[in-house]
């Protein structure tokens, strides 16, 4: 196929999201002052809760089945890929430039986390409705296309939420043990040293001070079963604490796991999915819901980005850095990763599948990222420019590597 038709071929769907974004970022400015900090709180919160659950669910229940599952057994490896590559460029870029300690966190969540969610759903869809577009029919590409994109959603959450959540968790707690002050064992110590130089005298030991030692030897024979007891249970607590399984089953997290359950169960999804199943009013609301998401997700994008015009002692040698890393680097280590595997033999024979497999290690920073720092507390503002920096690149080169994708998968 023609070069320039690849190009303007995956140059639309980028135009599709900078337009979207950028009546995201317009409403967002004073003078319109619709999509204002509460507002985008609340369109958030339903982004998060409903929309983004609904979608995935609806999807994977509508297409991916045990056949499509094992297929696809690629795709999580991929995706971890490029989570582990981009945090080992991350920390080495860390390690080189000597970043501060309280942009850290930052880097290495953007280096590892990539926006594997709303991006896919929003590019495959429009480069399998373009008419110059080399996969094959609209249909069946666009149906395929949206499976491999909520799957690709479905897996990266469970990465973000276990992986980079706990990475940007320590680099924040190391901030703050850092600069916190300890000095609540002055008054203890002191006291304790006040009473030894202040005690004189030999004790008076009586009958009932036999009975009473009696009594706690045996009370702390107790509990030194219950201590070691304790401390049998407490790597277990300790593991329980470190998965957080509220962050780990959140609500997009939980309709991914519902979706492929009802899937991959052939009984399920006669029950939800089709003309004739009895309960398919419920996929189709569910369907409903989830067509909301794409375009929310967009705006608010968009909006968020407004804070990133803000000013900011982030050096721009930072955002070079993860620029680098998610832009050039990255993308080549997929070239050589997804290529291997194609020459191998252990992939099915799909471009479609291919292109997004290479899509992966080629998109900005996840739009998760904003939300764990600001649940830190730690770097909103920087990640806000991060967001605002990476994302006008990506105009540029992601249209460029989805170009050279298509031309290398066909």
């Amino acid at each position: 196929m023609d070069l320039w038709k690849l190009f303007t071929t995956a140059l639309m769907p980028v135009l599709k999201v900078l337009l979207i974004t950028g009546a995201g970022t317009f409403l967002a400015l004073h003078r319109f002052n619709i999509l204002r900090e509460t507002a985008r709180k609340h369109l958030n919160t339903l982004v998060y809760f409903v929309f983004t659950p609904a979608l995935v669910c609806s999807i994977l229940a509508k297409t991916i089945t045990f056949k499509s599952l094992v297929m696809v057994w690629f795709m999580p490896l991929n995706v971890l890929f490029t989570f582990t590559i981009g945090t080992a460029l991350g920390w080495l870029f860390l390690k080189i430039t000597k970043a501060p300690p309280d942009m850290q966190g930052l880097v290495l969540g953007c280096c590892a986390a990539g926006n594997l969610g709303n991006m896919p759903l929003i590019i495959i869809p429009a480069v399998c409705k373009e008419s110059s577009s080399p996969f094959g029919a609209v249909d069946v590409c666009h149906q395929k296309g949206m499976a491999y994109a909520s799957l690709s959603m479905a897996i990266s959450n469970i990465y973000i939420w276990t992986f980079v959540y706990h990475i940007i968790r320590a680099y924040s707690c190391r901030i703050f043990n850092v600069n916190k002050v300890d000095n609540s064992t002055v008054g203890p110590v002191s006291a304790i040293e006040a009473d030894l130089e202040n005690h004189s005298g030999a004790p008076v030991v009586t009958a009932e001070d036999f009975s009473q030692t009696n009594d706690l030897v045996t009370q702390f024979k107790s509990d030194t079963v219950v201590t070691k007891q304790e401390q049998i249970m407490q790597p277990l607590k300790k593991l329980v604490k470190k998965l957080n399984l509220k962050v780990l089953l959140a609500p997009p997290t939980f309709g991914s796991i519902l979706g492929l359950i009802i899937g991959v169960v052939p009984p399920f999804q006669k029950m939800f999915v089709g003309d004739n199943a009895p309960f398919r009013v419920v996929e189709d609301s569910a369907s409903m819901l989830g067509d909301a998401c794409i375009p929310a997700m967009t705006l608010l994008v968009g909006a968020n980005l407004l804070k990133g015009l803000k000013r900011s002692e982030m050096k721009p040698s930072l955002l070079m850095g993860i620029i680098v890393v998610r832009y050039i680097a990255l993308p080549i280590f997929g070239v050589v990763i997804v290529k291997g595997a194609i020459r191998s033999g252990i992939i099915h024979q799909d471009p479609l599948y291919h292109f997004v497999l290479l899509l992966q290690y080629a998109l900005p920073p996840a739009i998760s990222i904003s939300t764990i720092t600001q649940l830190f507390g730690a770097g909103e503002t920087e990640c806000s420019i991060v967001m605002l920096v990476t994302n006008v690149c990506a105009a540029f080169t992601l249209t460029l590597w989805s170009t050279f994708f298509m031309w290398l998968v066909l």
